[in-house]
């Protein structure tokens, strides 16, 4: 296979289910090794709360994040067992997925990456206990015109939204205080959305009210090592190639508050040249945006054995 257009991507939260990852880690050591690896790093059994834990501790944000992180490099370490050169020539990760990118990339250990996701599932939540808030999906309307809903219900509430992950043509979620953006959803609909639906999350990611998991998730970063990676990574807040350690650390701690700018990061790996995109996670999120960005690029999910089998065959 020509891996020189072909991009590795890795999903955030959302993708999350219970189960995830199991009949890959069952088929491949490599993959099991890097789950059990994971329990003696954070000291609790992560993996049976993947593949048979209660969904709604599963969801809670402190154990998505590190279970999503994991996940997406079990599945990679199978990956490479078959296929050793598998060299992509673009990564990138959508919120969470991009510390899994970043670890694929060799510009990051699993074991600092595993105890960073972790760490920022706990400040997040911790930030979202301090300032609660709420998300919600926005469907039919382009990114700008929902930049100017977003406007228009902060400045007559009083209060804080923003538009928080632009994840492709017709599909962008919103995020702030909840008096805010119950207002947004009712401007929304007026605009002509097909959709706005409140998402089941408790906390206003990728918005300002993040600010107080910045600040100390900066510190965790000026903790750890990072190394340039060998591939280049595409960050979401700049939907550009991640060009140094300093600009890494940025990229982390700035995307907690700023949007995730998911159609622009593959819009623009597509104009470097990517044709494929391989997402290693527990669904097929990302995939399905990808065909919605650009439907004349190959997009394959490899979240079970199956699929894993079939990507072989074909590779």
């Amino acid at each position: 296979m020509d891996w020189s257009n072909v991009a590795f991507v890795f999903p955030g939260q959302g993708s999350q289910v219970v189960g995830m990852a199991k009949d890959i880690a069952d088929a491949y050591p490599a993959a099991h090794d890097v789950i059990q690896q994971a329990d003696a790093i954070l000291d609790f059994p992560l993996s049976a709360l993947m593949f048979s834990g209660a969904e709604d501790v599963l969801n809670d944000t402190i154990n998505t994040q590190p279970a999503l992180f994991v996940s997406g490099i079990a599945i990679l370490h199978a990956l490479k067992t078959e296929l050793p050169d598998a060299q992509p020539a673009f990564v990138a990760g959508h919120s969470l997925g991009e510390f899994t990118a970043l670890a694929a990339a060799g510009a990051l250990s699993f074991s600092d990456g595993l105890r960073l996701v972790r760490e920022r599932g706990r400040l997040m939540k911790d930030a979202g206990d301090a300032q609660p808030g709420a998300m919600a999906a926005i469907l039919g309307l382009d990114a700008d015109r929902v930049r100017d809903v977003c406007a228009q219900a902060a400045a007559e509430t009083g209060g804080v939204l923003v538009l928080a992950n632009d994840n492709c043509p017709g599909q962008v979620v919103i995020s702030g205080e909840n008096a805010a953006l119950d207002h947004g959803l009712v401007l929304a609909k007026s605009a002509g959305a097909k959709k706005a639906i409140k998402l089941a999350v408790s906390i206003a990611a990728h918005s300002p009210l993040m600010q107080r998991a910045a600040a100390r998730f900066a510190e965790a970063l000026a903790n750890t090592e990072f190394k340039q990676p060998v591939v280049p990574v595409y960050g979401n807040v700049s939907a550009a190639p991640l060009t140094g350690v300093d600009a890494i650390r940025h990229e982390l701690e700035t995307q907690l508050t700023q949007s995730v700018r998911w159609t622009e990061s593959v819009q623009r790996m597509v104009a470097d040249g990517a044709n494929v995109f391989v997402e290693f996670g527990p669904k097929d999120v990302l995939t399905g945006l990808l065909k919605r960005i650009d439907g004349t690029k190959t997009a394959v999910a490899i979240n079970s054995l199956n699929n894993l089998r079939q990507f072989l065959e074909k590779t």
